[in-house]
C-alpha cells in the first residue's frame, strides 16, 4: 500500500486517549474552493505521517456530491460515483430506518442539506495540540468568503473509556490484507484491502471500481457519517424496571450488547465480567458463534452478533466479509452521572464514522438487514436491541435453559440527528480536484 497516498483515517486507529472536532463547510464559491484544496494539501495528514504528523495533530477531509459538484468535478467524474453517493443519506433515510423521531425533518441544521460540502476531521491526544489543527482549519478556510464553517462539533474519548451506555468501544474493526501497520485492536482475520478502498482486490476476487479517472477514485474510500444521540437514562430505566437488581441489570445489559462493560465478550466470559479479557488485545476477538447457534451464551439479535455475524451465517449464502465496516466512531457531550435515571436535557451520543468501498453493499446493508432487519439469523419480529428502531414496541429473545426469556416494549434507545455520506480522496485526488483547471486547459 502506498501509505503516503492514503489518508490517516482509512488505515490508521486514534491514539488512547484523543480529543477532536468535526469541522463542516460550505462552498458558495467555486474559486474559493479550489484555494480552499490547494491549502489542503499541506495540512491533511496521510497514513504515512500518522505517526508524525503536521503540527501534532491529524487532519483528513471529506466531500459530499454537492461540494464536488461545486468544485467543478466534470459530470463524467460525478456520475461514475455510486447511486447512494449521489443522493445522500437525507434521500435514503426510510430504508436506513431514519423515520419519525429520527427522519430528516428533525435533523440538526445543516445535516441533511445542500449546505454541506466539506467535512474536515480533526484529532489530536492534547487539547493543545487540537488547538493547532482548529488553527490549520482556519487557515485553510481564512480570508475565503466563499467558503464558510456551517457546523462544529467537538468529539472525544470519554475518561472510562466507555461510551454513553457504560460500555468499552471500538473494540472490533477488522484488519487490512497488505496494511502492514500495526491495528491496536485487530485479531480478527484479514479483509481484502478492496473492500475499503478503490482500485485494490476485493472479497469478490476483482478489483474495486471506484470514482472516475483513475486519478479521482484510487485509494479512495466513502465514509457514513451519522449523529447519533443516545437515550441514556432511557436505557437505565429500562434496566431497573426489568432486573431485580444491579448484578441482573448488567447481566441484561451485557445480552443485549453482546460483551460486557469492560469489552469482554459474552462467548468467552458468559456468566460474569472479566475485565482481564476486556483489556486483551489478543483474546477479546478470538471467537466465533459456531458453539453457541442458539445463543445461549451470547444471543443471536444482541448488538455486536448482528453487526458482526462472525460464523453465525455459515450455513447461508452470505459471505460476511463483503459487508464489513472500518468504523471510526467517537463520543460527543457531557457524560450523564452515574445512577442519574432523569434525563437532563444534554446532548450526548455517538458519531458514527463507518469507512467501506460500497455503501449498499456494506453500511446500508448491514444498517437495513442486520441491524433492523426482522428476518437476521429468523428472529422476524427483532431489531437490534441497542441501534434498531423499535420505538417502544420492541422484543428481544434471551436463550436459556429450561426456558427463554422474552424482552417487550424495548424503547429507541438511538435517536438519528443528522448524516452525510462523503467521499475520502486519496493524497493524489486532492492535487488532482485542485488542478482541475490545469487539466481541463491540457485537454483543450
Amino acid at each position: 500500500m502506498n501509505y503516503d497516498d492514503i489518508q490517516g483515517i482509512v488505515l490508521q486507529e486514534r491514539p488512547t486517549p484523543y480529543v477532536g472536532t468535526y469541522v463542516l463547510l460550505s462552498i458558495d464559491h467555486q474559486q474559493d474552493g479550489k484555494v480552499m484544496l490547494k491549502r489542503l494539501l499541506d495540512e491533511v495528514t496521510s497514513a504515512g505521517q500518522w505517526n508524525n504528523p503536521h503540527e501534532g495533530a491529524w487532519v483528513n477531509v471529506g466531500f459530499t456530491y454537492q461540494g464536488l459538484q461545486k468544485l467543478g468535478i466534470p459530470k463524467e467524474s460525478l456520475n461514475s460515483f455510486d447511486l447512494e453517493f449521489r443522493e445522500g443519506m437525507a434521500a435514503r433515510a426510510a430504508k436506513l430506518g431514519d423515520v419519525n423521531e429520527s427522519s430528516p425533518e428533525h435533523w440538526e441544521d445543516p445535516l441533511g442539506t445542500d449546505k454541506v460540502d466539506v467535512a474536515l476531521a480533526l484529532f489530536a491526544p492534547t487539547k493543545e495540540a487540537l488547538l493547532q489543527a482548529e488553527e490549520a482549519a482556519r487557515r485553510i478556510h481564512c480570508e475565503l468568503n466563499g467558503v464558510s464553517v456551517v457546523y462544529q462539533l467537538d468529539v472525544g474519548m470519554n475518561p472510562d473509556g466507555r461510551t454513553h451506555l457504560g460500555f468499552m468501544d471500538g473494540i472490533s474493526n477488522p484488519r487490512i490484507e497488505g496494511n502492514h501497520i500495526p491495528n491496536a485492536v485487530g485479531q480478527e482475520a484479514e479483509i481484502k484491502a478492496g473492500e475499503f478502498l478503490f482500485g485494490h482486490l476485493n472479497e469478490s476476487g476483482t478489483i474495486t471500481q471506484g470514482p472516475q479517472p483513475a486519478e479521482l477514485g484510487h485509494n479512495g474510500s466513502y465514509l457514513s457519517f451519522r449523529k447519533l444521540h443516545m437515550r441514556v437514562a432511557t436505557f437505565r430505566r429500562y434496566l431497573r424496571e426489568h432486573a431485580d437488581n444491579r448484578e441482573e441489570e448488567e447481566l441484561l445489559a451485557a445480552k443485549m450488547v453482546g460483551r460486557w462493560p469492560s469489552g469482554a465478550p459474552l462467548s468467552l466470559a458468559p456468566e460474569a465480567d472479566d475485565p482481564a479479557l476486556g483489556e486483551d488485545v489478543s483474546r477479546r476477538n478470538a471467537f466465533t458463534y459456531g458453539d453457541d447457534h442458539k445463543g445461549l451464551k451470547c444471543p443471536v439479535s444482541s448488538h455486536i452478533r448482528r453487526a458482526f455475524p462472525r460464523d453465525s451465517l455459515q450455513d447461508s449464502v452470505v459471505n460476511v466479509n463483503i459487508h464489513r465496516l472500518l468504523r471510526r466512531s467517537t463520543m460527543y457531550g457531557p457524560i450523564l452521572p452515574k445512577g442519574v435515571m432523569e434525563d437532563d436535557g444534554q446532548d450526548r451520543g455517538l458519531i458514527f464514522a463507518g469507512i467501506c468501498s460500497s455503501l449498499s453493499r456494506q453500511f446500508e446493508f448491514i444498517k437495513t438487514d442486520w441491524l433492523n432487519g426482522g428476518n437476521f439469523a429468523g428472529m422476524s419480529t427483532e431489531k437490534d436491541p441497542i441501534t434498531g428502531k423499535n420505538e417502544g414496541e420492541g422484543m428481544f429473545t434471551i436463550p436459556d435453559k429450561p426456558i427463554r426469556h422474552r424482552m417487550k416494549e424495548i424503547p429507541s434507545f438511538s435517536i438519528t440527528k443528522g448524516g452525510e455520506y462523503f467521499f475520502v480522496p486519496s493524497m493524489t485526488a486532492l492535487r488532482w480536484m485542485a488542478e482541475l483547471d490545469q487539466h481541463t486547459s491540457k485537454e483543450e
